[in-house]
């Protein structure tokens, strides 16, 4: 590059696809173009389009384009990672002789338009580089028109107010001139260091297209959306966006915006058709002709493009343009401008003729003045647009649109018109059903990705509120701008307001307030969406009294009473839809998705909406039902338990439980310690072979019987034996009794000497271990035959006096079973635990025995373990 000083430098890099050859195109000349060399960027583009081609299709690699701006021209560097070493150009004329081959074309262009190149190799990269230089040009006008007649200029305002907003590079809003204020009605104080896109209403489908935070970000960008005003309203306008840096180097970009109708004040003018080095006009192509070069790559930014070229082709006030659905029968709004809101947007309208429908969708149409055929096109009722040509959207004899200008004096367009249109439509066509498909395909693929997404959500929680929280998640924003989930809790109850979300946090409060206020939708189970005006309607009523109430005592700053609810009535007052939750042939909810006034819901949308609406309603039932049927579990398993345990006069008694199982407050094991008689109490412990609520049910058995059978004055065996029979006998009816019990049962006398005498019968359960004061521990008991399993028994009792200072200590096979890897705790690692609690009270005796078993091996309890122990304290010292 010599001694060249080099002002700024743009890269990027671009995939082995062909896509990205357009892709290039368009950074190189957004690039030059925001550097304000606009002289070079036709030539730029040619000969980046020609090298990425080789580099991307001919070469298979990444292409890595570098922009360089100097004082005097550009340098363009395009390198590929395919070094082979072959300059099929040479100084001698005769390489010139073959340009129409395929290699080395790029080349060509290089020495036939820059006025620099060269190939550079390294061991891993081919680089080829040119160089243009800017034209020399005279002071005085740069470009000009022809004078025209004053009934010919474009309108405006006689006091054109151009708003000025400069946005940082994060987005936010940093400086808003008094034209902005005037215009849009926000003073800078309250817009100042927010987001821009808050309040713009851009054309845009989520996922599809450019978005307007990427717009921002791009060095030069030009065309129309929306402004919410003040008042909630949506003001069209026309802008264009520069992005610079400052002194520092800090990005920024610069917006300039004036209302749509008075587009021409910033609007570019359209260039006359480049010609060819020899001097003769190129043939053009008639789609670039009419939609500029480069075209578009997304389908909203195509059909925008399209219907501004013809507003200003045919000198209208407005232009349209609306695709067909795959039948046929429905039209789309997809794009307009001009029109006093956007809020037609995704509206459909039927094909066939009759009043509200669109009878000259298939045939070019003119209406001279719609005033005489009202509702000829219903796109245009309450424009006051007075005259329209239409002509349709063909690709191979079937109707794939509608285009449309309009005007609003009456009589402004002939048959000489809808022909100029219709070339143009022609021309236009098969481009946007391409890109139509193309967009139905990616959002076919969203839709299953997000389906997916939400299936797995949903199914990964059977807890309500999460659901319903999951539910609204999913649809604001992808799906809409809110939502609310009504819920109905049985067939005679009314809808619940159960759920709100908005996008905008800040106005969630004032959204669930106006839905509170209204009567809820009706539960209807017919599937597919149904419009609801209930919430615009209210929102619209609560604006204007409130206007009439506080508007003459508050200045409107956007944060008085006024300001909150004309933005609540903005939040809502669009398209609001409602869908059933229907789960097992029943209603039992409502999910409501909501639009701003500018919007409206697609069809694609709405049958995805649908899908989810299908798997919510089934998530929310399943979340009801395990709600209901856990609440009459753990009720039943409560009442399995002791009430409490009784104060026994002269013992310490305490009991730990843990049942088995995620959920489970009763299992196989169980305990029990209940007065029987006067100075008398009986206590148990056992353990039905299993856990969960088949155990559970011989639990209530045993506990039960144990109580009424003592109560009746019979020993500790005649109430086993008598239990005994009732399990056999219960087992032979019922598939849930069929198990066997291992039970220690005993009766406790408390005496005046500060002793207890325990009567006791071990019927297979593990046997009772006694705590001495000298540290000794030994068992209580003898084993004897488990309950169950034999018809005849002969049980025994034995009896043992606690002395003051001994415990007794009573647990299921769950602790002493406790394993880890091939060890087991057992008798032996219980008796060393006990032995080590000499001196402790009976709770603290169980607490260390639960810690003993829980550290004992490193994986959660499988089984269900009772501890109960017994103590006898020692008398105070006087």
């Amino acid at each position: 590059m010599g001694s060249a000083v080099i002002t700024a430098r743009a890269a990027a890099t671009f995939e082995p696809v062909g896509r990205s050859v357009a892709t290039a195109r368009a950074f190189v000349r957004d690039t030059l173009q925001g550097w304000g060399y606009s002289d070079v960027v036709d030539d730029a583009t040619v000969l980046t389009s020609e090298l990425v081609t080789n580099a991307v299709i001919h070469a298979g690699t990444a292409a890595d384009v570098l922009c360089l701006r100097m004082r005097d021209g550009v340098r363009i560097e395009v390198a590929d990672h395919y070094p082979e070493r072959e300059v099929p150009i040479q100084a001698t004329a005769h390489a010139f002789a073959s340009p129409d081959q395929e290699n080395g074309r790029g080349l060509l262009l290089c020495a036939a338009l820059a006025s620099r190149w060269g190939v550079e190799y390294t061991p891993t990269v081919k680089q080829v580089w040119f160089q243009l230089e800017l034209p020399q040009r005279q002071v005085g006008t740069r470009s000009s028109g022809p004078v025209l007649p004053t009934d010919l200029l474009p309108v405006a305002d006689e006091r054109v107010r151009v708003a000025v907003v400069q946005i940082d590079g994060d987005g936010t809003i940093a400086n808003w001139n008094e034209d902005a204020e005037s215009v849009f009605g926000h003073s800078a104080k309250n817009v100042v260091g927010k987001p821009l896109a808050d309040i713009a209403a851009w054309p845009h489908t989520p996922g599809i297209g450019t978005g307007f935070d990427e717009a921002l970000r791009l060095s030069r960008w030009e065309g129309s959306y929306g402004i919410h005003g003040a008042d909630g309203r949506v003001i069209p306008v026309y802008a264009t966006h520069l992005r610079v840096r400052d002194t520092h180097g800090e990005p920024s970009t610069v917006c300039l915006l004036v209302r749509d109708y008075e587009r021409a004040v910033i609007q570019t003018p359209l260039r006359a058709p480049a010609t060819e080095a020899s001097g003769e006009n190129r043939a053009a192509d008639p789609f670039e002709v009419f939609i500029g070069s480069p075209a578009p790559d997304d389908l909203d930014g195509l059909l925008q493009r399209t219907v501004e070229r013809a507003r200003d082709m045919l000198d209208g006030d407005s232009a349209f343009l609306l695709l067909a659905t795959d039948d046929e029968t429905e039209l789309e709004v997809r794009a307009s401008t001009g029109l006093p809101s956007a809020r037609q947007r995704f509206a459909r309208v039927p094909v066939e003729a009759g009043t509200g429908r669109y009878g000259s969708a298939r045939m070019p149409a003119v209406h001279e003045d719609l005033s005489a055929v009202p509702g000829a096109v219903p796109l245009l009722n309450g424009t006051g647009m007075r005259s329209v040509v239409t002509v349709p959207l063909k690709v191979e004899g079937r109707l794939t649109g509608s285009l449309g200008v309009a005007a609003e004096n009456a009589g402004r367009y002939s048959n000489e018109e809808a022909l100029r249109l219709q070339f143009a439509a022609d021309r236009i066509a098969l481009a946007v059903e391409s890109a139509r498909l193309g967009e139905l395909e990616r959002l076919r693929r969203g839709s299953l990705s997000f389906l997916v997404e939400a299936s797995d959500l949903l199914a990964g929680t059977l807890d309500r509120d999460q659901t319903l929280a999951l539910m609204a998640q999913m649809t604001v924003p992808t799906l809409a701008t809110w939502c609310a989930v009504y819920t109905i809790a049985d067939q005679s109850s009314d809808p619940y307001l159960s759920y709100v979300l908005h996008e905008d946090e800040d106005r969630i409060d004032g959204l669930k307030a106006l839905l509170s206020k209204i009567s809820p939708p009706d539960p209807v189970p017919a599937p597919g969406a149904r419009v609801w005006t209930a919430p615009a309607d209210a929102a619209h009523q609560a604006a204007l009294r409130t206007s009439m109430r506080d508007l003459s005592r508050n200045s409107f700053d956007g944060t008085s009473s006024v300001g909150t609810t004309l933005a609540t009535a903005a939040a809502v007052g669009g398209e609001t839809v409602v869908l059933p939750l229907v789960a097992r042939n029943r209603v039992i909810g409502m999910l409501t998705l909501g639009k701003p006034s500018d919007d409206h819901f697609r069809q694609e949308i709405l049958e995805l909406a649908e899908d989810l609406s299908r798997r919510a309603a089934l998530a929310l039932d399943n979340a009801r039902l395990y709600s209901e049927r856990t609440a009459i579990s753990q009720a039943l398993q409560r009442s399995l338990l002791p009430p409490g345990l009784p104060q026994v006069p002269g013992v310490e008694v305490d009991v730990i439980y843990r049942a088995a199982g995620e959920g489970n407050e009763v299992g196989g094991d169980f305990y029990d310690l209940f007065p029987i008689r006067d100075g008398a109490y009986g206590f148990a412990i056992g353990d039905v072979c299993g856990t969960g609520p088949e155990a559970a049910a011989v639990t209530g058995l045993a506990r039960h019987a144990l109580r009424l059978l003592a109560r009746e004055g019979l020993s500790g065996p005649a109430v086993l034996e008598r239990l005994n029979a009732a399990i056999i006998d219960e087992g032979s009816r019922s598939r849930f009794l069929s198990r066997f019990l291992t039970l220690l049962y005993g009766e406790l006398w408390p005496q005046e000497d500060g002793s207890a005498i325990l009567k006791m019968v071990c019927a297979g359960h593990p046997l009772p271990l006694r705590l001495r004061q000298d540290g000794t521990v030994e068992p209580a008991a003898e084993p004897q035959p488990l309950l169950g399993v034999m018809e005849d028994l002969e049980l025994y009792e034995q009896t043992i006096t606690l002395d003051p200072g001994d415990v007794l200590l009573c647990v299921t096979d769950g602790v002493t079973e406790r394993r880890e890897g091939a060890r087991m705790l057992g008798d032996d690692g219980l008796a060393e635990v006990l032995a080590s609690c000499t001196g402790l009270t009976a709770g603290a005796i169980a607490s260390r025995v639960l810690r003993a078993v829980e550290r004992f091996a490193a994986e959660p309890a499988s089984d269900d373990m009772a501890i109960l122990a017994m103590r006898v304290p020692e008398p105070l010292p006087l």
